[in-house]
């Protein structure tokens, strides 16, 4: 079963695709992830990504297309996957459909979360993150006993610049902008679900697994 999980920043699409996969048994395959990998292991898609990163520009299309072919070719993939953050433009979901046309693949769900965007805005906003183990917080749903610091390791807390309002409502118009027209995309195709995201991540996942069973 091949899927993909849409849905704006802090939609809670990583969360749930990690869940969806320990329950299907296929890998979740994160843009992210393997960006970071690849520059890690110092390939040469890693070492061409790394120089886009660095000067703060995103990562072309055509290098991210390529990382997820790769991906694909690999045995753990053979059974099926979940696409987390990816394809973002409908440009890449068309190079996606070109990519699995030619191994005789398609898509089989899409599943879209919704989320409001101030609800995404008091979501992020509100992240902390440890300075020293990454260990993730928030001042409302989920604070650390002591304001500031980290209850596992008692490092400093801090808020990513991502998550300061200005940088979420921007992010939240370039995803409005780019990644709304695939809704389009696929429902024409007859395989795109919605599911609400807001609600305990339990009753969530329960509409997640409804959605591509």
């Amino acid at each position: 079963m091949n899927i993909i999980l849409l849905g704006p920043p802090g939609a809670g699409k990583g969360t749930q695709s990690r869940r969806l996969s320990e329950n299907l048994k296929i890998p979740q395959i994160s843009t992210g992830d393997l960006l970071r990998a690849a520059r890690k292991e110092k390939t040469d898609l890693g070492l061409k990504a790394e120089s886009y990163m660095l000067s703060g520009k995103l990562v072309p299309d055509d290098l991210v297309i390529q990382m997820i072919r790769e991906k694909l070719k690999t045995p753990e993939c053979h059974q099926g996957y979940i696409l987390d953050g990816f394809p973002r433009t409908l440009d890449q979901a068309k190079a996606l459909d070109q990519t699995l046309a030619g191994n005789g693949s398609v898509i089989d769900h899409v599943v879209d979360i919704q989320v409001k965007s101030e609800e995404i805005v008091n979501r992020l906003s509100g992240r902390r993150q440890c300075s020293k183990c990454s260990e993730n917080f928030h001042v409302i749903f989920h604070p650390s006993k002591v304001e500031g610091v980290c209850d596992r390791c008692q490092g400093q807390l801090f808020q990513r610049e991502d998550d300061k309002e200005s940088v979420i409502r921007k992010r939240l118009e370039v995803y409005q902008k780019q990644t709304s027209p695939l809704v389009a995309y696929y429902q024409q195709k007859g395989i795109l679900k919605s599911v609400q995201g807001t609600g305990s991540i339990d009753d969530i996942f329960k509409e997640v697994v409804k959605a591509v069973q």
